[in-house]
């Protein structure tokens, strides 16, 4: 398997750190970790993206990671969990990522992908799906802090989920502008309002809290004793485990305006459908008042008052004037017209 960032090519990275610090040059795996291991101190970090079955099957023997865990790296679309496999821990993270779209639109808004940390003393191997999980810029901001390296894997396992729990803070603050808007829209009078776009709102925010929800349960088992990590790591994962709770309450907020904007939304619409049949309904009624008159006079009969009269006709009309005037008047005043 080759280091590389071509397309089909599974390894985005593979660096040995050292006291904190990268070792120049390139590695494979293997070399990355027989250099460790003859050194006897450092780590291997190694990033992968959708790597298929044959690639994370000479990672995981590389590695020795367990072949369950392995499968999981593959299949992805796994449940946030944490899981321990002797000596590695395995920790699984939904990705998220706002989609920029319309309003009204009911397209995707929010992007999922998944991310696999498998971490132990000598190793962490970050195994990534989807295009938007790039961990480019964690690797760079750890790296211009050799101080959190040196704490080893556990501070790049803090660092890749801190990186993402505030991908969640930053989609959910976007999606927030969403609802303010949709909200604004709704009690604004006359505005149209799409019913499908708020249920197309609704279904993402259900696929947001299904991928940040879960993690709250790992995130506080990283930050308990006994947990394989440094202190000082415990220390900051239970940070990120503070900042995702506010995140994931965010969320159910979220979810709870939704269905109040939902509610609000088929009231203003059956008040719209009442408003338009009143207005139906004056409409037919100023209708049927020449309608019924001039019936009457066109049913053609020998003996009818006023049919021979030469005011017959202005007083027929005058008369159908002077109903559909009054009619008028009262439904305006009603607020039906």
């Amino acid at each position: 398997m080759r280091r590389s960032r071509g397309r089909g090519q599974v390894i985005v990275d593979c660096a040995v750190y050292v006291d904190g610090f990268r070792l120049p040059g390139l590695f494979t795996p293997v070399d990355a970790l027989t250099e460790v291991r003859s050194r006897g101190t450092g780590f291997v970090w190694v990033g992968l993206h959708d790597p298929d079955e044959k690639q994370m099957t000479e990672i995981a023997s590389t590695f020795g990671l367990h072949a369950l865990a392995a499968e999981d790296a593959v299949k992805a679309n796994q449940r946030p969990k944490l899981e321990r496999y002797d000596d590695t821990m395995v920790l699984v993270m939904r990705t998220v990522a706002y989609v920029e779209h319309e309003l009204h639109s009911v397209s995707e808004i929010v992007e999922t992908g998944e991310i696999l940390l498998f971490a132990a003393s000598e190793f962490i191997v970050a195994v990534r799906h989807g295009e938007h999980s790039g961990l480019a810029g964690v690797r760079q901001e750890l790296e211009a802090d050799p101080d959190r390296l040196r704490l080893g894997p556990g501070a790049v396992l803090h660092g890749i989920a801190d990186y993402v729990v505030d991908s969640y803070l930053a989609v959910s603050e976007l999606v927030e502008l969403d609802i303010d808007a949709m909200e604004e829209e709704i009690f604004t009078p006359g505005r149209f309002v799409a019913i499908a776009s708020i249920y197309q709102l609704k279904r993402e925010i259900v696929e947001l809290r299904r991928a940040v929800a879960p993690l709250a349960v790992p995130l506080q088992s990283l930050g308990k004793p006994g947990v394989p990590l440094p202190k000082e790591v415990r220390r900051y994962i239970r940070d990120v485990a503070d900042h995702h709770t506010k995140v994931a309450e965010r969320i159910s907020d979220f979810d709870e305006a939704l269905t109040t904007l939902v509610g609000a939304a088929l009231a203003k619409i059956a008040v719209q459908q009442n408003t338009d049949m009143r207005k139906i309904s004056a409409l037919v009624a100023l209708a049927a008042v020449p309608t019924m008159i001039a019936g009457i006079y066109g049913m053609n009969f020998d003996h009818m008052p006023e049919l021979r009269q030469p005011w017959g006709y202005p007083a027929v009309l005058l008369v159908m004037v002077t109903i559909c005037t009054g009619l008028f008047l009262a439904f305006r005043r009603n607020h039906w017209l």
